[in-house]
């Protein structure tokens, strides 16, 4: 039976971490570690980030033009026009991280799925699961759709909805999977728990087949932001201006040389 549990344990890991950490604007890579401390607003009118701990506060910016903390920033020529590009890379950068996002869930709900079909008893024990399921994978890409698919990435936000929309499913596979094991060990049907076996060995082979595929075309995706954040990244390093402090506005950090490395989706959902 530890063949059995620890295959379906893996499997709903698969699933939690391929949805509950999905966080946006964030990649994994060995050569890539970007983040941002704030919560980034992509509007018709300007691109606000904003933050509630450290300086600045509240940055703003709009077809050349900058504002800080309330107070506008003089700029050259040439910063303006290095502005623009910053705004205009921002703004192609949010859909792509929304996909991103939204296919991580997708991925993470699929390997539930997999899990539930592959261990579920009957069939209304797996219609109801069934839909149980789809119910939050839905609200799970609506949340996705009403935050960054707007153009709205809060840090937090984002992991705790999808957060909570898919710990109760997780809850529900993993009490259907580690109740179907249990109840065939306690049973002493040595045919019941062969056939337990023999599902939680298939599962492997399928979640891979399934699975794998789906997860690498994401890692590509997630990968493919690496250049673009390094682009935003020299971008700010280029801005001749200065703060009132003296310092220069730094919207992205690079975190490689503190090891902090960034995960997605993609990197979850083939974890294990």
């Amino acid at each position: 039976m530890r063949t059995t549990l620890m295959a379906c344990m893996v499997a709903a890991g698969v699933a939690f971490g391929g949805t509950a950490e999905a966080r946006s604007y964030q990649v994994h890579n060995g050569n890539c570690g970007y983040s941002t401390d704030y919560d980034v607003s992509v509007l018709p009118g300007g691109i606000e980030f904003s933050r509630t701990d450290g300086h600045p506060r509240d940055i703003f910016m709009h077809d050349g033009h900058l504002r800080v903390d309330g107070r506008d920033v003089a700029v050259s020529g040439d910063d303006a026009a290095r502005l623009r590009q910053y705004e205009q890379d921002v703004r192609a950068l949010m859909p792509e991280v929304a996909g991103i996002a939204r296919e991580g869930v997708n991925i993470g709900f699929a390997a539930m799925r997999t899990v539930l079909l592959t261990f579920a008893e009957n069939d209304g024990d797996r219609r109801e699961m069934v839909d149980k399921l789809d119910r939050s994978h839905q609200q799970a890409l609506a949340d996705i759709d009403n935050g960054l698919g707007k153009g709205v990435w809060k840090q937090h936000a984002l992991d705790e909805a999808i957060q909570s929309g898919i710990e109760s499913s997780v809850a529900d596979v993993v009490g259907k999977v580690t109740g179907a094991a249990v109840t065939a060990a306690l049973s002493g049907d040595q045919s019941k728990v062969a056939a337990l076996e023999a599902r939680a060995n298939s599962l492997d082979k399928t979640i891979d087949k399934e699975i794998d595929k789906r997860a690498d075309e994401l890692d590509r995706r997630a990968d493919a932001l690496c250049p673009r954040l390094g682009a935003l990244d020299q971008l700010q390093q280029q801005f001749k201006f200065r703060l009132q402090d003296g310092s220069r506005l730094q919207l992205v950090t690079h975190d490689n040389k503190d090891n902090k490395k960034l995960v997605t989706a993609a990197d979850h959902a083939r974890a294990d």
